[in-house]
């Protein structure tokens, strides 16, 4: 019997071994993965091209976004709805899925590998989240979890899944062998949700500007980033590449309706661009003015001192 099915693909180990495993046992199997400004899928690329398996690619922005907003179960150690997002990824692959008439939908995900995501009662409750009870395949520890229905309908070999749980890598590293992936990172994040430093700087512009502003989400990864006494915000160009985003970026939060001004350097002074997306009062510009004087080439930390108190990071 056919089965064709979607595996989740971040480009890590697990993921790739995933779809060897479900190859091995009878299935067709095609990729998908995700992309938000909080993290790309460049390794995802790389992964599918490497097994040879096509690649969907869902923008994820909004659903993160709403989820950042709201997370149903909560946050990990940052900004990090590591549950309900997962949760929403399988949900949106899905409906890739149904659409494509395809059988499951499959993951990476190991058995108490991360004690808050992937424990047994996360995993139950991730496939109930995801409206995909029966559908979801986890092959590598399938044999520790429910049949589900492409495995009791026989289109999936169950006897040829695995059942690897916690956090050791021996046996993910030794099928690697088996299997001939050899490009694969190092187990990480990779998500900028779950850094500390990133999470602050993204509940700042949630309190004050909001999230609905795709282009203020995005310039969260941009310039030293500073919050003055009246509410404006204030983002510093670090270098020559991201003194022209700003150039370009605020023409198009003007074009928004947004007071964005952009402050340049004293004329003939090396130093950065900085953008306020949107100014609350003069004060404040003059203060972001001094700023951008202090942080010019050639002065020193004794310079910056009286504006240290407004660096968000």
């Amino acid at each position: 019997m056919s089965c064709k099915g979607l595996s989740l693909m971040s480009g890590g180990l697990d993921s790739q071994l995933a779809i060897r495993v479900l190859q091995r046992a009878g299935a067709e199997v095609e990729a998908v993965s995700f992309v938000t400004p909080f993290f790309d899928n460049t390794k995802a690329k790389a992964a599918a091209e490497a097994l040879g398996v096509k690649l969907h690619v869902v923008d994820f922005t909004a659903d993160e976004i709403a989820l950042i907003k709201n997370p149903p179960h909560g946050f990990g150690g940052a900004m990090n709805p590591c549950i309900d997002c997962h949760a929403t990824m399988i949900r949106r692959a899905g409906e890739l899925m149904r659409e494509l008439g395809y059988d499951f939908v499959a993951t990476g995900e190991v058995r108490g590998q991360r004690p808050m995501s992937q424990n047994a009662q996360a995993l139950v409750t991730v496939e109930k989240t995801s409206g995909l009870v029966g559908r979801l395949v986890r092959p590598l520890s399938a044999k520790l979890l429910e049949p589900t229905i492409p495995e009791i309908e026989g289109k999936l070999d169950r006897e040829k899944l695995l059942d690897i749980s916690g956090r050791a890598r021996d046996r993910q590293i030794a099928l690697a062998a088996e299997f001939g992936i050899v490009d694969y990172p190092s187990p990480a994040g990779g998500c900028k949700l779950t850094e500390e430093a990133f999470g602050r700087k993204l509940k700042d512009l949630m309190t004050h500007e909001g999230l609905d502003d795709r282009t203020l989400v995005e310039l969260l990864l941009v310039g030293r980033r500073f919050r003055l006494p009246d509410g404006s915000g204030v983002i510093l160009g670090r270098d020559g590449r991201e003194n022209a985003l700003l150039n370009r970026t605020v023409a198009v939060l003007s074009d928004r309706h947004r007071p964005a001004i952009l402050l340049m350097p004293p004329t003939g002074t090396p130093g950065p661009t900085a953008l306020i997306p949107d100014l609350k009062s003069e004060a404040d510009k003059a203060l972001a003015e001094g700023i951008v004087k202090a942080w010019c080439r050639g002065t020193g930390d004794a310079d910056r001192a009286p504006f240290k108190g407004f660096q968000i990071l």
